[in-house]
This record gives C-alpha cells, sequence and structure tokens, in this order.
C-alpha cells in the first residue's frame, strides 16, 4: 500500500512541475547569455587561438564547370552554324 500511494505522490509532483516548467520563461537578456555560454561551451576543446588564427587554404574553390562547359559549347555551336 505505501509503494502505490509513493507511486500516486510522485506522479502527482510530476505532473505539477511539468505544468510549472511548462509556463517558465527566461528574460530575453539571460536567454542570449545561456545561448553565449552554449557556444562557448560546445567549441571549448578548440580553445580561443581557433578563433583568433587565419587558416589559409590551398584548395582550388569550387566553379560549376560542368555548366560553363555547356555553354561554351553551344556557343561554339551557334558559331559555327552562321559560317
Amino acid at each position: 500500500m505505501r509503494f502505490w500511494l509513493l507511486t500516486v505522490f510522485l506522479l502527482f509532483a510530476l505532473v505539477q512541475f511539468f505544468q510549472w516548467l511548462k509556463g517558465f520563461a527566461l528574460p530575453f537578456p539571460l536567454s542570449i547569455l545561456g545561448g553565449a555560454l552554449l557556444a562557448i561551451a560546445s567549441n571549448y576543446d578548440k580553445g580561443i587561438t581557433a578563433f583568433l588564427t587565419v587558416k589559409s587554404t590551398t584548395e582550388k574553390p569550387l566553379h560549376q564547370t560542368a555548366i560553363l562547359l555547356e555553354e561554351i559549347q553551344l556557343l561554339e555551336g551557334e558559331k559555327s552554324n552562321l559560317n
């Protein structure tokens, strides 16, 4: 019998807690501060030097060469048709 009373009481307390939590809202500045702290915590392993250093990449930038080649072939085809 005590188990059932404890279970019912815990369920009641959880429902009341979730009802309170649903109506709870943080002020806007605290939300911004919380977001900043989450961003810092998620990038903590990179360290501050990762944000201050500039990485140089030797990779070539991506281009849409397939579309450009098709347009050039179309233009060359039109030139040959005019001659």
